[in-house]
């Protein structure tokens, strides 16, 4: 039965797209290569070494990514157009910085506004100057690609620092101190910025206007994407439904949908809407935020494989200059020292022991999800110009951010497993904590409780 409704299933789709979904579509690629993803991430999540948490998954799904592209005759037939590769990879970082938001604790995000603050800014500013500088010297790349480098390889990754931090909450590991809502926000916040220094970078790069003009217009990139983030919050309260599950199924569809337009306002989109309540009949008001982060989760169980996969299959070995990648290695780890270190400094005074600075610091490492999603861009732009000098400056700038991925994921992801439970306070059952109630609270006051949303909002934002 499976056989014939496959045969069915595949009988429709030729008859609508034709050769789209045969060896060399567009569509047949990205079937391929979303199944050799979802394989190779769970191959290598079922690595278990002796005490030691499992590999990430996203390791292999990067690297089915990179077999498929290097494998004769095998990359011919798996073809995927670079504007469906680089949109889907733009879906996939929004999702992934709507869970983060989603996970976020308003009342832990208060107390730790200002370490949240210096946390996503220092290392991320700091590192992508070392790396800039670093890179220059040792690459030869002119400064504003310098630049353009840096900001790539200093984002933190939401796709490993964000599971890992929900585990960490759920199991009570730092939640008295708001370690994982410190973390979940700041990556994110982290993210976001390297985002942005990398766009203003690149439009310096491939414009001819003024720098200061390219400059102001990635930084109203983020004002207006939070302000854009308020609003549409406030607009996904109005969503009427019939029941619970309606409602879910409603707000997660829009949430996503709305998310997806920008990256830099799904984080504050998320946070927001999961901290306003909703009325559900006979349930009195509840939060939506357990059932909604659940469904937001499933979609990134999908696009995940795409992500990793779509940057695996841009890299080819063949290309590879071995004094490029040994090169590339020493100024990632510069740059990492860097962070190590800025990060440790500047969580001194946030009122954490010095096991808990330690972990903050380990969490810091990996990078994955920005990279992956932006590391090609400046290839992609570089190659519609058809300048070759530019293609070898974007093709550096994509191999640095593979080898970023496949040097600091497992580590970082490893470290974050290993450290937390030996490092962090287990939260006490039954003891206070800053985890919101999630469950219905029909006696507050409707008006109370959104006022209370917008300000944690504006405090997270």
């Amino acid at each position: 039965p499976l056989l014939c409704l496959f045969s069915l299933l595949f009988g429709v789709v030729w008859a609508i797209t034709g050769h789209e979904c045969l060896p060399g579509g567009n569509l047949f690629g990205i079937v391929v290569l979303f199944i050799c993803s979802v394989l190779g991430g769970k191959l290598v999540g079922m690595i278990q070494l002796p005490t030691l948490p499992p590999f990430p998954p996203l390791l292999g799904m990067l690297l089915a990514g990179l077999l498929l592209r290097n494998v004769p005759y095998v990359t011919d037939a798996v073809y995927i157009d670079t504007h469906w590769s680089a949109a889907l990879r733009n879906i996939a970082l929004s999702i992934i910085l709507t869970r983060a938001g989603l996970g976020l604790d308003p009342t832990a995000l208060r107390r730790l506004k200002a370490v949240c603050v210096r946390l996503a800014v220092g290392p991320c500013v700091l590192e992508a100057s070392v790396v800039a500088v670093v890179s220059h010297f040792l690459l030869g790349l002119p400064w504003i690609w310098c630049f353009i480098q840096g900001f790539v390889l200093a984002a933190v990754s939401p796709a490993v620092v964000v599971p890992s931090m929900l585990l960490l909450q759920r199991e009570g590991f730092g939640v008295e101190k708001g370690i994982p809502t410190l973390l979940l926000a700041a990556g994110s916040f982290d993210a976001i910025l390297a985002i942005t220094g990398f766009s203003t970078c690149l439009g310096v790069a491939f414009s001819t206007g003024s720098t200061w003009m390219n400059i102001l217009k990635g930084l109203l990139e983020v004002v207006g994407g939070v302000v854009a983030g308020l609003i549409l919050g406030l607009f996904l309260c109005c969503v009427p439904g019939n029941d619970q599950e309606d409602l879910v199924l409603r707000r997660t569809l829009m949430l996503l949908g709305l998310s997806i337009f920008s990256v830099f306002f799904s984080h504050v989109i998320g946070f927001f809407r999961s901290r306003q309540p909703v009325y559900a009949g006979l349930n009195g008001y509840v939060y939506l935020q357990a059932p909604v982060a659940a469904m937001v989760g499933r979609s990134w169980d999908v696009f995940q494989p795409l992500l990793f996969g779509l940057i695996g299959a841009e890299i080819t070995i063949k290309s590879l200059s071995p004094s490029t990648v040994g090169l590339g290695l020493a100024c990632i780890s510069i740059g990492l020292v860097i962070r190590l270190l800025v990060t440790f400094l500047l969580v001194h005074f946030g009122g954490f022991n010095l096991k808990e600075k330690f972990f903050i610091s380990v969490a810091w490492l990996p990078k994955a999800t920005v990279q992956a999603a932006i590391g090609s861009k400046a290839l992609d732009l570089a190659r519609e110009e058809g300048d070759e000098t530019l293609i070898k400056f974007g093709l550096t700038v994509l191999t640095l951010a593979v080898i970023a991925i496949l040097t600091t994921a497992p580590i970082g992801a490893l470290g974050i497993g290993l450290a937390g439970p030996r490092l962090l306070a287990r939260q006490v059952e039954g003891q206070h904590t800053h985890t919101p109630n999630y469950e219905a609270e029909p006696t507050r006051p409707r008006i109370s409780r959104f006022l209370n949303g917008v300000w944690c909002t504006v405090i997270g934002s």
